[in-house]
């Protein structure tokens, strides 16, 4: 009885919804992905890159020709499973949205190249799965969180024409004032006896000391990344399932500023090229500086700043509805053409 009344309410959400953004289709047709094998959705999707093909995992929900959202998780090399909050909300949508593992990330291929580990070869593997699924500037949308919003604003510089939103979650568009954010602002909100020792063992890379996450989870992580007394259950199984090979390559040893090979990451000069409408998503919180996200919303040619007062880099889960409802109200209004 009670997979009836879903399945019931999943119709009239899809079929009858209020907003008149997104196609209105059956049950049927929101689940049914024209697979000769049925799969939830699950698909690796063959990537060519300098060093051979290898494969990323991804996972369709829903069935929209109008609105399809390809998320970017963070990291580098974490994993989808801390956005699988987006499943609830982007379903009752009516939202075609895609979970996706990043080349070298926990559920696709794992390389061990390290030459293939930058930004303009991530560039190009969202542009093959952006292919793969068929997207394109009449649909497709481009969430990043962190690092995803590094790869979304780098993907958005290069392919903005296969575009139609892009959506950036608590990133600046300058790696060295993320890094002296970190060290101006939060390193002072720390216990000055807790950041001595943090830095004397930074001083001495002795980053596989146990003590040095020992001192930056009470004292950071919790502060500045997400905020909830007991971590979501998707966030502690995609920490659990970082690469950190690649992690600590690209970004350093802890999101505690960054100095990795994306030290020196900096296209805040080049955000006026971005005509696509753009949302930029910061949090009270933040690793990153909400005045900056505010910025650089004003940088681009149609931007839109969405501010989360109780949120910090994972404002998705520490400011959830203001998060979400600001994030669907985005998409809405691209969609229809009010933005």
């Amino acid at each position: 009885m009670r997979l009836l009344s879903f399945l019931v309410a999943i119709c009239l959400l899809v079929s009858c919804k209020q907003n008149d953004t997104s196609t209105a289709v059956s049950v049927a047709d929101y689940f049914s992905y024209g697979d000769s094998l049925e799969s939830a959705g699950v698909k690796l999707i063959p990537i060519k890159t300098p060093a051979g093909e290898f494969k990323v995992w991804t996972k369709r929900f829903g069935n929209n020709p109008k609105i399809k959202i390809l998320l970017l998780h963070g990291g580098p090399a974490m994993t989808h499973e801390y956005m699988e909050c987006f499943e609830t909300f982007f379903q009752r949508q009516g939202f075609e949205f895609y979970e996706y593992d990043q080349l070298g990330s926990y559920y696709s291929d794992q390389p061990k190249d390290t030459g293939l580990w930058t930004t303009e070869r991530f560039v190009e593997e969202v542009e093959q799965v952006r292919q793969a699924i068929g997207a394109d500037s009449s649909n497709f949308y481009v969430l990043g969180n962190s690092w995803g919003g590094i790869l979304a604003m780098e993907y958005a510089l290069k392919y903005q024409r296969h575009l139609k939103g892009l959506l950036v979650a608590n990133m600046m568009a300058s790696a060295p004032e993320y890094g002296k954010y970190a060290d101006d602002v939060l390193a002072k909100q720390m216990k000055p006896e807790v950041l001595a020792e943090v830095r004397a063992i930074e001083a001495k890379k002795d980053f596989t000391n146990p003590r040095y996450m020992e001192l930056l989870i009470p004292n950071f992580y919790h502060e500045h990344l997400c905020r909830l007394a007991e971590w979501p259950d998707g966030f502690n199984r995609s920490m659990k399932h970082a690469n950190n090979d690649i992690y600590v390559l690209m970004q350093g040893p802890s999101e505690f500023g960054i100095s990795g090979r994306l030290a020196r990451w900096d296209i805040k000069n080049r955000l006026n090229e971005l005509t696509v409408p753009t949302l930029m998503i910061g949090a009270k919180h933040d690793t990153m500086d909400p005045k900056a996200m505010e910025e650089q919303s004003k940088l681009v040619k149609k931007g839109r700043y969405l501010y989360c007062p109780n949120g910090s880099h994972l404002a998705m889960w520490d400011d959830q509805q203001v998060f979400m409802n600001g994030v669907i109200k985005f998409i809405h209004d691209v969609d229809s053409g009010n933005l």
